[in-house]
């Protein structure tokens, strides 16, 4: 299953949010800066989907703020 989400960096705490089906916005703690913000998004999801963390993969939007992510 694919998802796009919308990630909003040095937020107040961590946080995701479905917006729509397939299209969350993810609030994280990290700066955007060597993937930290990246494997934030992916604990959430990882969380909330109840998945392993090894089964979230961040297919494109390695440096932009809407990203799509691969869940197995």
């Amino acid at each position: 299953m694919r998802v796009k989400v919308k990630v909003k960096p040095n937020a107040n705490k961590n946080e995701l949010k479905e917006i729509s089906t397939g299209f969350f916005e993810a609030r994280v703690s990290v700066p955007p800066e060597k993937g930290k913000a990246n494997q934030r998004v992916i604990e959430l999801l990882a969380k909330h989907f109840k998945v392993p963390k090894s089964t979230v993969s961040l297919i494109s939007g390695q440096t932009f703020k809407e990203k799509v992510f691969e869940i197995e």
